[in-house]
């Protein structure tokens, strides 16, 4: 069904996997850069 679709169906079965753990990469190091700040002190009144 996707052979030799002019190439375009090769492209996406390499660019796929990469983008997928480009954005996991990317999640893992927000969630570590937000877990290093140090917390909001509390409000002054």
């Amino acid at each position: 069904m996707l052979a030799h679709q002019g190439g375009w169906d090769e492209i996406l079965l390499v660019l796929g996997p990469i983008l997928v753990i480009v954005g996991l990469l990317r999640l893992a190091k927000r969630r570590v850069t937000a877990q290093q700040q140090p917390p909001d002190p509390p409000p002054h009144e």
